[in-house]
């Protein structure tokens, strides 16, 4: 054991992904699936050994203690990892090519859950739990990854808190944070809430009705924000209201850094409380749902003057269900959101969810988009600049972090929008010269920037599938998914000149 902890972080990182192949093997075993089984047994273990050479040539090797010498090497695992765990896909499902898995496996592994299946019985039930699976690695991946290293870089929406400090203090920050003891910790600390919290909710969507797969496929995909469904989505699972209730209390563990260190911190209550994520969230499915509602209502009652009270309760509880798991960017759909535009005869409001996307869930959690706090930063900022438009020579309260965060947390709030913007704009612009139209090629770029692959078939009126997309088009989400995951000021910080001198 000690041995294994002296290897490098990026070989710790390839082995504890392939062991987890171990897990659909199991499942192939119980199914009685003796080929499917063999072939993980046989992939697995070669990967194993190749990876046991590797840290046997690597042994004693000692690299650079500092979070930003560890960034790179979890940008380069992003990369690598899905390229391993494509190999036993692409020899279970014929029909695709090498590269075909490696985005399938890439997709779930940024937990962006963009998936080349459109129809689920094309691919084998412990397949599906692989797809789960990694994506609920891929969450894990980035709940130790925001903590341990982004933190002390100041990026993935720490610089808000960080902005207005100083520079000097956060280079020296940077040169002595000691990277590897702070990712032992919190990843001792993380991983056996999020295996409870997992397990938990697992439990409960079976006592709810849902089969063994679809229960902890589900339950990986809502804390990891995955949104990877072994039935096509929540229409194909058997627990209904219930299980869909169960499902929308877990996936606030998506909207504050706070949730999964509960076993830790005395005092979550009173932080949950003042989390101004939080705060932002409630309003967030308070108002927009009752938006969508009164939209419908409308448009039915102008229709049908005696509008059934259990249609538009179940109209409103599917907008609520859906603002929130798009707003964690797991993009599940309640099984009443189609019922509500059947019940209006309304189209899909995607722009609506796209937004939602965008806006993303807490930092340092599983979810992807710009980040509730960087949202609430300039949402402070704007409304102390119109304050100052009635009252020029006002001078606002609030305590000193308030202070920074609407000043110098709002512009660097501004330039990472910016940054997400432009990178938006280039990514819908590569994908319209494959061929793809510009409506399509700038929801599929929201999709993988917001890593909310559902997003495309929720809110495009001609969405395809993602296996009609070119082999170029695919290379350019795969960047758009590391690239959302990651953020553009991680990916900023390792091509940053300073730190290759």
């Amino acid at each position: 054991m000690k041995w294994l902890r002296s290897l490098p972080l990026f070989v710790q990182l390839l082995a504890f992904s392939v062991v987890m192949m171990y897990l659909p093997m199991a499942f192939a075993i119980r199914l009685e699936d003796w080929d499917v089984a063999r072939t993980f047994f046989y992939y697995t273990t070669f990967l194993l050994i190749l990876l046991a050479l590797v840290g046997i040539a690597v042994t004693g090797y000692s690299s650079r203690n500092t979070a930003r010498h560890y960034l790179v090497t979890v940008f380069a695992a992003f990369l690598t990892i899905p390229a391993l765990l494509a190999l036993p896909f692409t020899y279970l499902v014929p029909s695709i090519t090498y590269f075909q898995a490696y985005f399938e496996m890439l997709s779930c592994l940024t937990t962006t859950g963009a998936t080349l299946f459109d129809d689920p019985t094309l691919v084998p039930a412990p397949l599906h739990m692989m797809r789960a699976i990694v994506g609920w690695i891929g969450g894990f991946f980035i709940l130790v990854v925001a903590m341990s290293i982004f933190a002390p870089l100041q990026i993935g929406g720490f610089e808000i808190f960080a902005a207005g400090r100083g520079t000097q203090k956060t280079s020296n920050q940077i040169a002595t944070a000691a990277a590897r003891q702070r990712l032992t910790r919190y990843a001792s600390q993380i991983f056996p809430v999020y295996v409870f919290v997992t397990s938990l909710l697992v439990l409960c969507l079976l006592i709810a009705g849902d089969r063994t797969l679809v229960a902890v496929s589900h339950a990986m995909s809502i804390i990891s924000t995955s949104g990877i469904s072994p039935v096509g989505g929540l229409q194909g699972a058997s627990s209904g209201y219930a299980g869909e209730a169960l499902m929308f209390l877990f996936l606030f563990f998506a909207v504050s850094r706070h949730t999964f260190f509960f076993s830790t911190d005395k005092e979550v209550v009173q932080n949950l409380k003042s989390d101004k994520e939080v705060n932002l969230v409630l309003i967030c499915i308070t108002v927009i749902p009752i938006l969508l509602f009164i939209r419908h209502w409308t448009v039915a009652f102008e229709v049908s003057a005696d509008v059934e009270a259990p249609s538009a309760i179940a109209a409103l509880w599917g907008a609520m269900f859906t603002v929130l798991s798009f707003l964690t960017t797991t993009g599940f759909e309640s099984t009443s959101w189609e019922g509500a535009r059947s019940w209006s005869g309304l189209g899909t409001t995607g722009i609506i969810l796209m937004g939602l996307s965008i806006m993303g869930g807490g930092i340092a959690t599983t979810a992807g988009g710009v980040k509730l706090l960087r949202v609430y930063a300039l949402y402070k900022h704007g409304q102390r600049e119109i304050d100052r438009l009635s009252h020029p020579n006002s001078v606002a309260g609030s305590s000193l972090r308030v202070r920074m965060i609407r000043r110098e947390g709002a512009q660097i709030a501004w330039i990472f929008l910016m940054l997400f913007v432009l990178s938006l704009a280039l990514v819908a612009l590569a994908l319209s010269a494959t061929g793809i139209s510009f409506s399509d090629s700038l929801l599929f770029a929201t999709a993988g920037l917001s890593n909310t692959g559902p997003l495309a078939n929720a809110a495009g009126e001609s969405f395809t599938g993602y296996a009609n997309i070119s082999d170029t088009g695919k290379v350019i989400l795969c960047v758009a998914m590391v690239l959302g995951r990651l953020e553009a000021l991680a990916v900023i910080a390792v091509l940053n000149p300073n730190y290759w001198r």
